[in-house]
């Protein structure tokens, strides 16, 4: 029983739209600056909230937020933002706002990630993971308010992506009114729990595991959505996600299993959008740990993995073999690297060198699709056979999804994990700063790689504005990356997103986020 109790609320209404959105798994929480998992991005910061500054619909553009306009200084270290005026929050069952969003909020909500000595800084286990991957903490000297609705963003360096940066799903805007008054009742936990937020849609009520219920904010600063209700059916199963698709217990469905892909366009009743993911998947050894902190030890394992007959089982052919850590979509792609041969005969000498013998490992399998990864289990599989062959015993273990992602960031994690990435602005620093660099260690950095000749280059890369310059960096960067090894790349996948013929205007995140703001149901 999927969300029954939900469901049926949300059909009670006679004349109500409402767009039922199959997900592929349950949020780790509402607020999306404690998290970096996409499947909790798309059920907080996209319906929920809004930031400075948005990513067009469909885009990787920037265009004004929450900020109508916003200037920088000559050197690049001062920001000053112009909010909206007359940005409401949501009014609901469990909060009523008495004014409009101010400077106050938006200060609020990045320094309660910033500062140690802020009475939010602890809460929700104080894991800002996101803002300390980008290197936030020592980037931002200061927010402050110059009045309500202006507000002073100070830097200690110049950031060539920092505009982009803000319309991230880290930065969205809380209500500090709100914030204050759970605070006051001692309820702190609630703002994770029940969000409050200026976003397209407002929560209703979550079931968890089972459904997530929102209706269309009426008070909305871009004009009410033209569904009124948007429920998120939490159906982990692909192949269970595809029956409710083609019986219309849902309108859209995240992550098709590339196997159904042709019989869900040969379906009359159905659409099938795509396009090529700005996503990798990597399997990402811990180079902390021995033998892993040996690069002919990870070179010799990315030797013996046929990542073409991956792409071809997993994928149906649908994604490329990865060689670099972005993808071939991403300005500043390096296509001079050379991949790692597909050579177990030539592992197998590599590891000798090493000295590595008899080496067992645990190989880490992702309990959920992804983007970028629509089966991790059969990969894993696939990983441990040809392993095998060098005579590597690799053993495949998982977890629940929340519990991977924090296991799989710690120091002293066990083995190699397969993840990946969508990118989220467009810019390479996305990619190899958050993924790859050395603030990012313990956290988004699942290899645990600091290496200082590459780290070197993307802060380097980071201060220039010159997009030419930057691009000559991140292809050094791209060529050590190769050297080095931390991950093997493994591919980089076409994205599909079927849906019911009903649906209009949907248009897919070059992002990967799934986004319902303008979209409609015919009935």
């Amino acid at each position: 029983m999927i969300g029954v109790s939900l469901l049926a609320a949300a059909a009670v209404s006679a004349d109500a739209k409402t767009l039922v959105y199959c997900s592929e798994g349950s949020p780790e929480g509402f607020d999306p600056a404690l998290f970096t998992a996409g499947t909790t991005f798309d059920a907080s910061a996209k319906p929920i909230y809004n930031r400075l500054v948005e990513f067009e619909r469909g885009e990787t553009s920037v265009i004004p937020g929450l900020a109508e306009s916003w200037e920088v200084s000559d050197d690049g270290k001062e920001y000053i933002f112009k909010l909206r005026k007359g940005v409401k929050f949501h009014t609901t069952d469990f909060f009523t706002p008495t004014r409009d969003l101010n400077a106050d909020d938006v200060v609020f909500s990045f320094e309660r990630q910033l500062k140690k000595d802020d009475p939010w800084y602890n809460y929700g286990g104080g894991n800002w993971e996101y803002f300390a991957s980008m290197s936030m903490p020592d980037l931002i000297k200061s927010i402050e308010k110059v009045d309500d609705q202006t507000v002073k963003m100070v830097l200690n360096r110049p950031e060539a992506p920092m505009v982009a940066n803000l319309a991230m799903d880290f930065a969205s805007i809380v209500s500090k009114e709100y914030a204050d008054k759970l605070k006051a009742d001692g309820k702190m936990e609630m703002l994770n729990q029940e969000p409050v937020g200026t976003g397209p849609f407002q929560f209703v009520a979550y079931q968890k595991d089972a459904a997530i219920r929102y209706k269309a904010n009426p008070d909305y600063f871009g004009g009410k959505q033209p569904i009124d209700d948007l429920v998120f059916a939490i159906t982990l199963d692909p192949a269970v996600r595809y029956e409710k698709l083609k019986a219309g217990e849902c309108h859209v469905a995240s992550y098709p299993a590339p196997a159904d892909v042709k019989s869900m366009k040969e379906n009359a009743s159905l659409q099938v959008q795509e396009q090529a993911g700005l996503n990798v998947a990597y399997l990402g050894y811990n180079t902390l740990v021995k033998p892993f902190d040996d690069a002919r030890v990870r070179k010799a394992l990315n030797m013996a993995i046929n990542k073409p007959a991956i792409i071809e089982a997993v994928f149906e052919g649908s994604g490329a073999v990865a060689k670099n850590p972005i993808p071939p979509t991403m300005w500043s792609y390096n296509d001079a690297v050379k991949d790692d041969p597909y050579d177990p005969e030539a592992a197998k000498k590599l590891l000798e060198e090493a000295g590595v013998k008899d080496l067992s490992m645990k190989v880490w399998a992702m309990p959920v699709q992804r983007p970028y990864m629509p089966n991790a289990r059969r990969t894993a599989e696939m990983i441990q056979a040809d392993f095998a062959k060098i005579g590597v015993k690799a053993e495949i273990v998982t977890f629940e999804w929340g519990e991977y992602l924090k296991r799989s960031s710690e120091k002293d994690r066990d083995g190699a994990v397969i993840l990946g990435w969508t990118g989220d602005n467009g810019d390479p620093d996305n990619f190899l700063a958050v993924l790859l660099g050395c603030d990012a260690v313990g956290s988004a950095n699942r290899a645990q790689w600091c290496y200082k000749p590459f780290d070197d280059l993307i802060q380097k890369a980071k201060v220039v504005s010159d997009q030419a310059e930057r691009t000559k960096l991140y292809e050094q960067a791209q060529v050590v990356f190769k050297e080095q090894d931390p991950w093997a790349t493994l591919a980089h996948s076409v994205v599909f997103m079927p849906m019911s013929k009903k649906v209009m205007n949907y248009k897919m995140d070059p992002l990967g986020s799934h986004r319902f703001d303008g979209v409609d149901i015919t009935e």
